[in-house]
């Protein structure tokens, strides 16, 4: 009984990540906060060129060889720098959830983009993973401010963001 309920609770980690979808503008949506919508722990990791510190941690040093691991030129590490963000996150009751997640660039000002996965059906805790790499981080720069947003119905349910989101 157990062992079923722990493999139904992980089910919802175990699956594979819907389309991302960009959004060319990132519209405002009401604020309708529910408790059964929540962000858990959320996992930032940056990779960059200037990373060559051989004093890195082990943790930190496997962390980059894996978001590396396959790029054989320098071009190829190149399309990979940029931040990393893998969002941990909780569904009490089925809802067609959307995980929308909103940064800012300097290159671009107050512009802000937006990406969005949608999960139908979704009920349990589920990981959603972004990344902002490639030519997006080598135009316009480092993320400086993020939001991250459960949507349900067009509605704000749950919000997590970083200290200096506005």
């Amino acid at each position: 009984m157990l062992l079923s309920a722990v493999a139904l609770t992980l089910a919802g980690c175990a699956t594979p990540q819907p389309p991302l979808v960009k959004l060319e503008k990132a519209g405002v949506l009401p604020l309708a906060l529910d408790d059964d919508f929540s962000f858990g722990k959320r996992q930032i990791t940056y990779l960059g060129p200037e990373q060559q510190d051989p004093t890195l941690s082990e943790t930190a040093a496997f962390e980059r060889r894996r978001l590396l691991w396959g790029a054989v030129d320098e071009s190829e590490r190149a399309e990979r720098w940029g931040t990393y963000y893998s969002f941990f996150w909780k569904a009490r009751r089925t809802a067609d959830v959307t995980v929308r997640f909103e940064y800012r660039q300097p290159a671009l000002g107050n512009y802000v983009m937006a990406m969005e996965r949608t999960y139908p059906a979704a009920r349990g805790t589920y990981r959603t993973d972004f990344q902002v790499t490639g030519d997006d981080f080598a135009e316009f720069g480092r993320v400086t401010a993020w939001r991250a947003l459960l949507v349900v119905e067009g509605r704000v349910v749950a919000l997590t963001q970083s200290f200096i989101w506005k």
